[in-house]
């Protein structure tokens, strides 16, 4: 295989696991230590950054049958909603339900969706994640260095990322930073068992070794009162995270005593059933608002994802209309 422009300047390893889908990566790494993999005739190392016009030759390998299976029945071909598109990036208003990737029990999603819509797409990468329950902003790079460019601004802080969330209660107007540490731990429990094997979240002491630090900053959007056939009020967040840690959201308001409406995992679960009854069927958990400099113009972008219907409906029962929505 060549190495196309887009694919210069990327580690050999990672350039292999990318284009050998379905192929182990301690296999990819196997036939490089082994000299197998060969770049421009000459052995290479697997931190070796390929270049355009790179001739690399590989020997035979395996896809393994389930991916063979994938192959043989591709994602549906569906576009997302547009907010932002150019020849560098595409933003997209992803709908909750819809993963952002295959894996984990999921054949496809929305990456796997999108490049089978456009078949002609050269490059098509995710610049970071959702959760597939969280709807909102996606950033997708149509080329490499705007990847790059993009997610090194995630890793450094360096963009705004706003979500808004429904929660329980009144939440405590000096209550403005969570910053607490957060384990990512998978949830015991014999083979069967509801929830037993699943990847979970949990705040940990500030001095717990496993700990990851985590800053969520929160502001209130609305009070909400009751709805019909439920008890108490609702408060409607502003939900800023200034590290991005799997569920920190879900997770860092549900410590506080505030679990998120909907939340099947960390939430109040008879709540979730009477919020079901008056129609609010997922998490009230969206991506609202994200911020980045351009990574080809450098000028500040700022998107803004409205409320989907089924979230709307429950803010509008706000005596103050919050400005987010």
């Amino acid at each position: 295989m060549t190495v196309d422009e887009e694919s210069a300047g990327q580690r050999l390893d990672n350039f292999l696991i990318r284009q050998l889908k379905g192929v182990p990566k301690t296999h990819v790494y196997r036939i490089i230590r082994s000299g197998e993999v060969r770049v421009n005739k000459g052995r290479a190392a697997a931190d070796t950054r390929v270049a355009t016009g790179d001739l690399i030759r590989l020997p035979p390998v395996r896809i393994s049958e389930k991916v063979a299976e994938k192959a043989e029945k591709p994602a549906p071909a569906r576009e997302f909603p547009v907010l932002m598109e150019d020849e560098h990036l595409v933003a997209i208003d992803k709908p909750a339900g819809v993963a952002v990737h295959g894996g984990s029990g999921v054949s496809f999603g929305v990456i796997e969706q999108m490049r089978r819509a456009r078949p002609g797409a050269k490059f098509l990468e995710l610049v970071h994640r959702l959760d597939r329950e969280t709807s909102g902003i996606l950033l997708l790079a149509r080329k490499r260095s705007a990847l790059t460019n993009l997610q090194d601004q995630f890793r450094e802080r360096e963009t705004g990322k706003t979500y808004l969330a429904l929660v329980q209660g009144t939440w405590p107007a000096n209550k403005k930073v969570i910053d607490t540490p957060l384990h990512k731990y998978v949830q015991a429990g014999p083979e069967g068992t509801p929830g037993a094997g699943e990847r979970r979240v949990k705040v940990v002491a500030r001095d717990d070794p496993d700990g990851m630090r985590a800053i969520t900053l929160v502001k209130v959007a609305a009070v909400i009162p009751a709805q019909a056939g439920i008890q108490g009020v609702f408060s409607l967040l502003e939900v800023t995270i200034k590290t991005g840690r799997t569920h920190q959201i879900r997770v860092h308001l549900a410590s506080q005593g505030h679990p998120i409406a909907g939340d099947d995992k960390y939430g109040d679960f008879e709540l979730n059933k009477a919020l079901q009854k008056q129609g609010l069927k997922r998490m009230y958990l969206h991506a609202w608002r994200l911020q980045f400099d351009h990574p080809a113009t450098g000028e500040r972008i700022e998107l803004l994802a409205a409320l989907p219907p089924e979230l709307k409906k429950f803010a509008d029962h706000a005596p103050l209309a919050p400005t987010p929505v």
